[in-house]
C-alpha cells in the first residue's frame, strides 16, 4: 500500500492517530503538549470524523485535573476517551490514573514528557514526569521520534483495547513534540485494521448505563482491599506479550519491525548504553559511527518500559557485554539512582540469579543523568559515557553534558566531537522571538520534505518568553534518513534576521568553511563590511564564508509588513541555496502563504506575495576582502558594574552560552537576585521614540502606557543638571507639586522594543503638522550611543520623592520609578502597563505570588528578571509556585506577613513593660508611636519605616532574647501589601477554587487579575473569560457560550472589593488600585489586558481597549464594601452609556473576523447573541448601580 508522506511534529503524528481512534477527547492546555489538543478541536470543529465515521466530541476542561476526571466518567460510560497533557499537568492526572488501572480501564494518554518545576519552573523536556507515575499502575510506551509517535499511539491503542491496562504514551517534550520530521502517514485502514471492533465493543459493553447496573468505585475495608489489589496480577505479564503481538501485526501492515527492547549495535558488543527517548536516536546513530571505526559497542532502546518486559530486555543484550551504562533523562534525589539503571541492575541481577543469562562474569553496570530540561544531548556526551566505560574507574553515578564542579559526577567531553551528516544540508536562522522566522522555516521544511525525495527534519529553540528574544530554526534535509535528535553543528547556511545580533552571538561558530552567511542588516553590500565587529568578519574570512546582505526591515515597512520579515528572508534561502527550482519554491511559498494567512485577509495575502519578489530581488553579495578591517568591538556582554553574580552567572545565559555555566555558580534553592534586566541591553528596537520637549504637555501618558518601562519622567532641582551630556533634553516643570524644578522624559534606547505605544498615544500635537507629536518615533542606530548616555545621566538624577508625588494621579504616578522594567513581555503588550504602576504605586512594601503564565515568564524567566529595586534597596518580592495554586500561595504569604506582624507587636508590648535595659527603655515612646502609627498613605508608611529602622539600631545593643526575635519580624511592623498576580487561565478556570476560598476568607489580600481573555502564554487557548463569539484555540469554531462575569460572582459576598479597569482609563485604573491596596479586606482588579492573540495592531493596543469600553463590552467599575456603611451603593459605574455598538469593537479585532471568513452563517448568529449579552450585561450594571442603599446601613 502506497503512504503519504507528510513533514510534521510528534504532537501533530500523536494527534493524526488519537483523533481518529476515539470518540471523546477531554483536553486542557499545557506547554508543550497543547498542539494536540489544538488540532484535535480543529478536526472536530471542521467536521473531520474518526475512523468509525463519527466526530469526536472535544471538550476543554477546568485543569488538567478536570480533563482525566472527564476521561475518567466518559470511559466508565463506555467511550473510547483519551487527553494530552505534560508536567504539572500529568502530576493532577495521577488519582485519577490509579483509579483507571485499578479499574482495568482502557485509554491511552499522549504524553510530551516535560520537566516538573522544583528549584525553577522548565516548560522544556526530560522524563520527570512521567516517572512519576511508575506506580499508577499504567503501561508505559516511549517513542523516539515522530514516525515513533504516530506509529506508537496506535500499537498503544490496540494493545490498551486488548490488554485493558491503560498506556501512557509519551515521547520528549519539544525535541520530539516539536521536532518535523518528514514520515509516512497511517492511513484510516492502517487504523481500522489495527483496532478489533469486537474489542471495541466488549469495552463499550463494560461501560456503566442503567439498563445493566453495576456499582464501581466502592470503599472496601482492611478485611478486603490487599486482596482487591492484587486481582490485576495476570493482567501485566499478558500486557506484555499483548505489546509485542500488536507490534508484529503493525510491521505485517506498514513494514516497520519495532521490539519492546530494541538492539542497535555490534552483535559483539563489550559496551552498551541502555536508555529511552529522543536519546535514543542519537545514541544509535553514534554507535554506527563509532562502529564504523572499529569500536565494539551498541545501544539498548527500551520502548516498554511498564510493565516492564524482563526478559525482552534480556534477550536484546548481546551476551558478551562486559560494561553498561543506562542513561535517565529525570532526577530523584537522595535514590540509590535513577528508575531505569535500578530497573537495569534489578533485572539483569534477577536474570543472572535465575539462570536466564550467562555473562562472563556480572557486567559493570552504572548509572548517569542527562538531558533534563531539554538539555542538548549530542554525539560528543555519548561518547563521553562510553569514555567512562573504559575508565579504571568509571563513575557511578554520573551527568553527562554539563559541567557538575559541585560533587565533580560530570564527564569531561570532547565538544568537537560529532558525527559527520554525509550527504545532508544543514542551515541554522537566527530570528527574533515573533518576527516570524519559525513559521517560515516550517513552512520551508515541509515544502523540501513535501515537493522533493529529500528527507526533511527542523527543530526550533527559543526560550519560555515566546516573543522578543532570539530564535534558532535548525533545518537538515538530504536522501538519507536522518536520525540526529540534537542542534545543527555544522551549517552549510546561516541567516540573521536581527541586525542587532551581531554584536551579541556567535552565530557563525557553527558555519563550516566555504557555507553561505545572510544578513539582514540596515545597510548596503559597499556599507555592511565595516559595519560589523571586527571579529565577525575574521570568522568570514577564516572559514572563506560567501556573504550576502539584505535590508529585510526597510523592504517590510515598505510593503506594509513592519517588522515581520520572515518571508522576505525565506524567499532570499531559497534562491541563494538553489535546493529546489525556484520557480517551484516561489510557487510552493504562495501556497503556504495562502494557508497561512488567509483566515487575516485578502490584503495581508497580498502583502506577503509581495515579500515574496522582494526577497527574490534585493539580496546582494558581499565582496568579502582579505582581511578585517572594522573598528567596532563587540561590546560587554553586561556593564562592568554589574554585580558579581550578573557578571558569573547572567552574563554568559545572556551571551547565549548558559550551557557552559557550571553548577557552582548557580544558586542551589532557585534564589536569584531583582534589578537584573537592566543589564540585558537587548537592543532590538529599529526604531525608538525621541521626546520633543517643547511640545510636550507633560501628561505621562506616553510613560504610563509603555509596556517595557522604557520611557520614564523625572523632575529634579535644576543644579542637577550639571555635567549633562549635550543632547540631554530638559524643560521647566509643569507640575505644580515641582514648580521651579526641571522635567525630563527620558528613553532607554538599548532596552525599547519600539512598539511606538507611547506615540500611538500621546495626546500633543504640532499645529503646523498633525503628524508631528510630542514624542516621535526615529531610526535608533544613530541615536543609541548618545541616548544611552542620556540615560545613564537620567538614572543618576535624584528619584522622586514618591511622598510629594500625588500617586493617584498619571503624571503624579509616572514620575515615581517603576520597579518593573524591561521584561521579555511583547512589543505592546497589554498586561505589563498595569504591573509597572503597581511598582509605582505599592512596590516599596510588596509581596507577589505570581501564577504561572504570561507574567510569570516575562516577570520571572531567566536570564534576567524585570522586577527591580529603589535606591534604598526596597522593592517587590515576587515569587511563581504553580498554575492552579497562585491565591492559595498569595494567600499564605498574607497569613505569615500577618502573624510577624502580631509577633512583632507583641514582641514590643513584652520589652516596653519588662525589659530594663537602658536601649529599651529609651526606646518606650518610639515603640508606641509604632504601634500607633496611621500607615494609610505613602508618607505615613516611610515615616514608620524610619521608626522601624530607629528601633532596630536601638534593640541591637539589648541582650533580651525578646530584643534578638524582635530584630527577626520588626520590618513586618511597616505595612506589607500582597498581591496575588496572574491570567484569567488562573483566575477563571484552573485556579477559580482557590481564588473564591481566598476572598472568602475576610483577609487583606489583594488579587490582579490581567484579562487577556485566552491561555495567552500556552498559545491563545479559550479559557471561560473568552467572549462569546470569539475565535481561539480550543474554541475553533468561535465561543459558544458568553463569558463568565468573575467580578459579579466575587461581589455576592458583598466583602470583597471589585474593580474592572482598563488602560482606556488611566485615571480610574490607578484610583481602583489605590483604593483596593487601602481597603481592608480582600480585593480583586480585573485587568482587561490586550493580546496579540486578539489578532490586533498592538501598537494600537490601547485604542483596542477603547473600543471594548465605549461599546460596553468591558464596563469600568468599582465595588466598594465599605461604601455601604456610608449608605452609598457600593458599585459605582465608571463606564459612560456606550457610544459604538458592539460590532464595532468586535469587527475590528481578528479573533472576531476570522469566523466571519470561515463560518459566515454561525458569525452572524454569534454576533447577534454577543451583540445582545454586550448590551444586557451593561445594563444589569447600570441599574445595580442606581440601586438605593439609605436602608441598607445603621443609621
Amino acid at each position: 500500500m502506497s503512504r503519504k508522506m507528510v513533514t510534521i511534529d510528534g504532537n501533530t503524528a500523536a494527534a493524526h492517530v488519537a483523533h481518529a481512534t476515539n470518540e471523546v477527547i477531554a483536553i486542557y492546555p499545557i506547554t508543550p503538549s497543547s498542539v494536540m489538543g489544538e488540532i484535535s478541536d480543529m478536526k472536530s470543529a471542521m467536521g473531520e470524523k474518526n475512523i468509525w465515521g463519527s466526530i469526536p466530541s472535544v471538550v476543554e476542561m477546568q485543569s488538567e485535573g478536570g480533563a482525566s476526571g472527564a476521561v475518567h466518567g466518559a470511559l466508565q460510560a463506555g467511550a473510547l476517551t483519551t487527553t494530552f497533557t505534560a508536567s504539572q499537568g500529568l502530576l493532577l492526572m495521577i488519582p485519577n490514573m490509579f483509579k483507571i488501572a485499578g479499574e482495568l480501564t482502557s485509554t491511552v494518554f499522549h504524553v510530551s514528557a516535560r520537566a516538573i518545576a522544583a528549584q525553577a519552573l522548565s516548560i522544556f523536556g526530560d522524563h520527570s514526569d512521567v516517572m512519576s507515575c511508575r506506580s499508577t499502575g499504567w503501561a508505559m510506551l516511549a517513542s523516539n521520534n515522530s514516525q515513533e509517535v504516530m506509529d506508537f499511539a496506535l500499537i498503544a491503542q490496540a494493545a490498551t483495547l486488548r490488554s485493558r491496562v491503560p498506556f501512557l504514551h509519551f515521547f520528549d517534550g519539544f525535541r520530539t513534540s516539536h521536532e518535523v520530521l518528514k514520515v509516512e502517514e497511517l492511513t484510516f485502514d492502517d487504523m481500522r485494521a489495527m483496532m478489533d471492533d469486537e474489542l471495541v465493543a466488549a469495552h463499550k459493553a463494560r461501560g456503566l448505563s442503567p439498563d445493566h447496573p453495576v456499582m464501581r468505585g466502592t470503599a472496601q475495608n482492611p478485611d478486603v482491599y490487599f486482596q482487591g489489589r492484587e486481582t490485576v496480577n495476570p493482567f501485566y505479564p499478558k500486557c506484555i506479550e499483548i505489546v509485542e503481538q500488536e507490534m508484529n501485526k503493525f510491521a505485517k501492515l506498514t513494514g516497520r519491525q519495532y521490539k519492546l527492547i530494541d538492539y542497535v549495535g555490534a552483535p559483539d558488543a563489550e559496551k552498551v548504553i541502555v536508555i529511552m527517548g529522543s536519546g535514543a536516536d542519537t545514541v544509535q546513530e553514534t554507535v554506527e559511527h563509532l562502529n564504523s571505526k572499529g569500536a565494539k559497542i551498541g545501544v539498548v532502546k527500551v520502548h516498554l518500559y511498564r510493565p516492564f518486559p524482563l526478559d525482552a530486555f534480556i534477550a536484546a543484550l548481546p551476551k558478551t557485554v562486559k560494561k553498561i551504562a543506562v542513561l535517565d533523562r529525570t532526577k530523584e534525589p537522595g535514590a540509590l539512582g535513577e528508575p531505569l539503571y535500578l530497573d537495569v541492575r534489578t533485572a539483569i541481577g534477577e536474570a543472572m540469579a535465575d539462570g536466564k543469562i550467562q555473562f562472563d562474569g556480572y557486567p559493570l553496570i552504572v548509572g548517569g543523568r542527562y538531558g533534563l530540561g531539554s538539555k542538548e544531548f549530542t554525539p560528543a556526551h555519548v561518547k563521553a559515557v562510553f569514555d567512562n566505560l573504559d575508565a579504571a574507574k568509571p563513575k557511578r553515578n554520573f551527568v553527562a553534558g554539563i559541567t557538575e564542579d559541585v560533587t565533580g559526577c560530570s564527564l569531561d567531553f570532547d565538544p568537537t566531537f560529532f558525527n559527520p551528516m554525509e550527504g545532508a544540508y544543514q542551515a541554522m536562522f537566527f530570528g527574533l522571538g515573533s518576527d516570524g522566522t519559525v513559521g517560515a522555516n516550517k513552512n520551508s521544511i515541509k515544502i523540501i520534505g513535501e515537493m522533493t525525495d529529500n528527507n526533511a527534519q527542523a527543530y526550533f529553540v527559543y526560550d519560555s518568553k515566546k516573543a522578543g528574544s532570539m530564535t534558532t530554526s535548525h533545518l537538515r534535509f538530504g536522501k538519507k534518513y536522518i536520525r540526529a535528535p540534537y542542534l545543527v553543528q555544522e551549517a552549510d547556511f546561516v541567516a540573521c534576521h536581527n541586525f542587532a545580533f551581531v554584536e551579541k552571538y556567535d552565530m557563525l561558530a557553527k558555519a563550516k568553511k566555504g557555507a553561505t552567511f545572510l544578513l539582514n542588516a540596515p545597510f548596503d553590500q559597499n556599507e555592511i563590511w565595516d559595519k560589523i565587529p571586527a571579529d565577525v568578519q575574521q570568522t568570514i574570512i577564516d572559514k572563506n564564508l560567501k556573504f550576502y546582505v539584505i535590508d529585510g526591515v526597510r523592504l517590510g515597512n515598505e510593503i506594509g509588513l513592519g517588522p515581520r520579515i520572515n518571508v522576505i528572508m525565506q524567499t532570499a534561502f531559497f534562491k541563494i541555496s538553489n535546493i529546489i527550482p525556484l520557480d517551484q519554491a516561489v510557487a510552493e511559498i504562495k501556497d503556504a502563504i495562502k494557508k497561512t494567512y488567509g483566515k487575516s485577509g485578502e490584503k495581508v495575502v497580498e502583502m506577503n506575495y509581495k515579500a515574496v519578489e522582494a526577497g527574490l530581488n534585493n539580496f546582494f553579495e558581499v565582496k568579502v576582502p582579505a582581511t578585517a578591517t572594522s573598528t567596532i568591538k563587540k561590546p560587554p556582554v553586561v556593564s562592568a558594574k554589574a554585580p558579581q553574580f550578573v557578571q558569573d552567572t547572567t552574563a554568559p545565559i545572556i551571551a547565549g552560552l548558559g550551557d557552559d555555566v557550571p553548577v557552582s555558580r548557580m544558586p542551589a534553592d532557585g534564589t536569584f537576585p531583582t534589578a537584573t534586566a537592566q543589564f540585558e541591553k537587548r537592543n532590538i528596537a529599529v526604531d525608538i521614540p525621541v521626546w520633543d520637549e517643547q511640545l510636550c504637555i507633560q501628561c505621562g501618558i506616553c510613560s504610563f502606557v509603555c509596556p517595557h518601562a522604557v520611557i520614564r519622567m523625572k523632575a529634579y532641582p535644576e543644579a542637577a543638571l550639571a555635567g549633562a551630556p549635550k543632547t540631554f533634553k530638559s524643560v521647566d516643570c509643569k507640575i505644580p507639586e515641582f514648580k521651579g524644578q526641571k522635567l525630563t522624559i527620558q528613553v532607554a534606547p538599548e532596552d525599547c522594543t519600539g512598539c511606538g505605544a507611547c506615540v500611538h498615544n500621546c495626546p500633543a500635537k504640532s499645529k503646523e503638522d498633525p503628524n508631528h507629536k510630542a514624542i516621535n518615533m526615529a531610526f535608533q542606530p544613530p541615536l543609541r550611543a548618545p541616548e544611552a548616555e542620556n540615560w545613564e545621566f537620567f538614572l543618576a538624577l535624584p528619584d522622586v520623592d514618591s511622598t510629594v508625588a500625588k500617586l493617584d494621579t498619571v503624571r503624579g504616578s509616572q514620575l515615581v520609578r517603576p520597579l518593573f522594567e524591561f521584561s521579555g513581555a511583547c512589543a505592546g503588550c497589554g498586561e505589563t502597563p498595569y504591573l509597572k504602576l503597581l511598582t509605582q504605586l505599592f512596590g516599596d512594601r510588596t509581596l507577589i505570588a505570581n501564577a504561572t503564565g504570561c507574567s510569570s515568564i516575562y516577570g520571572g524567566n531567566l536570564p534576567t528578571t524585570p522586577y527591580a529595586k529603589r535606591a534604598d534597596g526596597l522593592g517587590p518580592a515576587w515569587s511563581n509556585s504553580l498554575f492552579e495554586d497562585n491565591a492559595e500561595f498569595g494567600y499564605g504569604m498574607r497569613l505569615a506577613v500577618d502573624k510577624f506582624s502580631v509577633m512583632a507587636t507583641e514582641l514590643i508590648d513584652k520589652l516596653s513593660s519588662s525589659c530594663s535595659c537602658s536601649s529599651c527603655k529609651t526606646a518606650v515612646p518610639l515603640m508606641n508611636e509604632i504601634k500607633g502609627a496611621d500607615q494609610s498613605t505613602q508618607a505615613g508608611i516611610e515615616a514608620q519605616r524610619n521608626r522601624v529602622a530607629e528601633l532596630k539600631k536601638a534593640l541591637a545593643s539589648c541582650p533580651e532574647a525578646d530584643a534578638k526575635r524582635l530584630l527577626t519580624v520588626a520590618d513586618y511592623l511597616v505595612k506589607k501589601s500582597v498581591w496575588c498576580i496572574g491570567g484569567d487561565g488562573w483566575a477563571y478556570d484552573i485556579g477559580y477554587g482557590g481564588l473564591d476560598h481566598v476572598i472568602a476568607s475576610g483577609k487583606n489580600i489583594n488579587l490582579l487579575v490581567l484579562d487577556t481573555e485566552v491561555y495567552s502564554n500556552t498559545g491563545g487557548q479559550a479559557s471561560k473569560s473568552t467572549p462569546l463569539g470569539a475565535v481561539a484555540q480550543f474554541a475553533a469554531g468561535g465561543k459558544p457560550v458568553s463569558k463568565k462575569d468573575l467580578g459579579m460572582m466575587a461581589m455576592a459576598y458583598g466583602s470583597v472589593y471589585v474593580a474592572a479597569v482598563s488602560l482606556a482609563n488611566p485615571a480610574q485604573c490607578i484610583k481602583a488600585l489605590i483604593e483596593a491596596e487601602a481597603y481592608d479586606g480582600p480585593s480583586l482588579i480585573i485587568a482587561y489586558s490586550h493580546c496579540i492573540a486578539h489578532g490586533i495592531d498592538m501598537t494600537a493596543g490601547i485604542d483596542a481597549q477603547k473600543r471594548a469600553v465605549n461599546s460596553g463590552y468591558w464596563p469600568l467599575y468599582r465595588y466598594n464594601p465599605a461604601l455601604v456603611a456610608e449608605c452609598k451603593n457600593p458599585l459605582q459605574l465608571d463606564s459612560k452609556v456606550p457610544s459604538i455598538e458592539f460590532n464595532e469593537y468586535a469587527t475590528s479585532e481578528n479573533r472576531y473576523r476570522v469566523l466571519k471568513k470561515n463560518n459566515p452563517k454561525g458569525y452572524d448568529e454569534l454576533m447577534k447573541k454577543a451583540a445582545a449579552w454586550s448590551k444586557a450585561h451593561f445594563g444589569y450594571y447600570q441599574k445595580l448601580a442606581a440601586l438605593n442603599y439609605d436602608d441598607a446601613c445603621e443609621k
